[in-house]
């Protein structure tokens, strides 16, 4: 049985040998940083998920070695799979980004200004791309869409007017449960997510339409209001579960457990799906095995003072002088590069204002 062939791919000057078949995402998810895309549709757990969102748009400057031409339009990063030879663009094309704006712009649109009351904040994927390439103002002067509030069961509760229509949720409950009671009512502006008949959610593994949720569309009862997420340490933790694999991450404070979630990797994708059960009625420590410290971004505001050093954070890697070919200012030593910033000179010893000359005495 011959091996599966290799294709060489460069994505912002950085080049790396990926299995024929691979995504431009996937490809840039190999090298990591800053050079991977964002992505609020696709999920990899999921079948046919991709494509919905476009956020993920890339450049593709060469198509491949036999065919070097660049792509006309930006494509999504998600649905193309890689050429040998393909050269993309991501962080490094204007064109992507300005477009990456324009993405996030209509996402916001009808999008409401619930951060301060929403379950999501802190762990939004949208927080993150509006802080990343929103604008400081909308330039949208109608009136927003607005649903009328349906309830979906005793677990979860749906805000329509915080959806982006990622498909997610429905992916989820397709592929996990025996029969799908909700799905995409109506077309264009009119789209909601809805039972039809205000059925309630019950499947055992439905719960985890709110983990795949990239914004505050679907969140968890139980939790509802209860704390914010960056007061809260998560911790990995297990139980012998008959539903699932029983392998969860316990958000505490102090020894209180406020909510229960299944594990995520570095790209907040589900690593193992769990059961209502352990989601939703095992809230106490004795219910559970604690192992430690879940591994959290350094750059996440979760992280933000949970632990000293890197112990229980992950660092992401430093790829940008490998994008633009050399060192920015910005991540070198001030001290190598700067005249007045000596750190043997004390600016307290010094009567007056400080001037060239007192860091210039020998």
């Amino acid at each position: 049985m011959s091996e599966q062939p290799k294709f060489k791919v460069t994505i912002d000057n950085i080049s790396i040998e990926v299995p024929a078949g691979t995504t431009i995402l996937n490809a840039a998810r190999m090298i990591g940083g800053d050079v991977t895309p964002p992505a609020m549709c696709y999920y990899s757990k999921l079948k046919d998920s991709g494509g919905k969102c476009r956020t993920c748009l890339v450049e593709v400057s060469k198509g491949s070695e036999k065919d070097p031409r660049p792509m006309p339009k930006l494509v999504a990063s998600c649905r193309t799979t890689v050429m040998d030879g393909m050269e993309v663009k991501n962080i490094t094309s204007e064109k992507a980004v300005d477009a990456r704006k324009g993405i996030v712009e209509f996402l916001l649109l009808n999008h409401p200004l619930d951060c301060p009351v929403c379950d999501q904040a802190g762990e939004c994927d949208l927080q993150n791309l509006s802080y990343e390439h929103g604008n400081e103002a909308t330039r949208y002067e109608f009136k927003r869409r607005t649903f009328e509030k349906e309830d979906i069961g005793p677990y979860i509760s749906l805000h329509m007017t915080r959806c982006i229509m990622c498909f997610r949720c429905v992916y989820t409950a397709d592929q996990l449960t025996d029969k799908r009671e909700h799905g995409i009512l109506e077309r264009g502006d009119h789209a909601q997510i809805s039972t039809m008949l205000n059925k309630a959610l019950d499947h055992d593994f439905i719960g985890n339409v709110i983990d795949v949720c990239p914004v505050g569309a679907l969140t968890d009862k139980t939790f509802r209001f209860k704390n914010r997420v960056w007061f809260t340490k998560p911790v990995d933790a297990h139980r012998d579960c008959p539903t699932c694999s029983g392998k969860v991450r316990l958000w505490m404070r102090g020894e209180e457990v406020f909510r229960v979630t299944a594990r995520k990797d570095q790209w907040g994708e589900v690593e193992e799906f769990i059961c209502n059960e352990c989601r939703f009625h095992k809230k106490e420590t004795k219910d559970w095995v604690i192992e430690g410290p879940s591994m959290i971004a350094r750059s996440s505001v979760i992280a933000q003072g949970h632990y000293a050093g890197n112990v229980g954070t992950t660092a992401s890697p430093l790829l940008i002088e490998k994008v633009i070919g050399k060192q920015p200012k910005f991540l070198m030593d001030i001290h190598d590069v700067s005249d007045v910033n000596k750190p043997n000179i004390h600016l307290s010893e010094i009567e007056g204002p400080a001037h060239s000359d007192d860091f210039n005495k020998k």
